[in-house]
């Protein structure tokens, strides 16, 4: 029964790291790509729990390291990740994280959206960091102009969608 219920959990952590990547392929580019892989990784969290739903990012973040095109636009590899908007591709990675260590503790919305925040906070140092290791610079302000004020309203209905999405999805399917 044990072997069971790892080989589901597997299949569902496989199945919301493909769905993140899905998701990461409707894209408006921008300096920060508009993409639906925050409304992903936030149905991941609420769907899986925080331990499932960080290894399915962890998973698509591996996958696109390896060089698979799950990054947006397609775009995968180390050199991906580690340029300007590698640190909100990271960024996930922390807001998994600190879902998984409030879980339980403080309401999923509160987590979720502090979730949010911190990977705005990680992108963006990143982005200015980063960015400024080229040829040009950007300091932190215009970088939050740049990268999270238009973000913020987007990312706040695609949090509240996932909540609805995922309640009614916990309702139809045991997972």
């Amino acid at each position: 029964m044990k072997t069971n219920s790892k080989i589901r959990d597997m299949i569902y952590i496989a199945l919301m790291a493909v769905v993140i990547a899905l998701c990461s392929f409707l894209c408006v580019p921008a300096a920060v790509p508009f993409t639906m892989q925050t409304f992903a990784v936030f149905c991941a969290l609420l769907l899986l729990g925080g331990k499932r739903g960080t290894l399915a990012v962890a998973l698509y973040l591996l996958l696109g390291i390896v060089g698979l095109p799950v990054f947006s636009g397609f775009k995968a590899g180390l050199g991906a990740l580690l340029g300007p908007t590698g640190g909100y591709l990271l960024g996930f990675l922390l807001t998994a994280l600190l879902y998984w260590l409030g879980e339980g503790k403080v309401k999923d919305l509160l987590l979720l959206a502090a979730g949010n925040l911190l990977c705005y906070l990680f992108g963006t140092l990143w982005f200015v960091l980063v960015y400024a290791n080229g040829e040009r610079s950007i300091g932190f302000g215009a970088a939050l102009m740049l990268c999270v004020v238009p973000y913020l309203v987007p990312d706040a209905i695609k949090l509240l969608l996932a909540f609805v999405l995922a309640r009614r999805v916990k309702k139809a399917v045991r997972l």
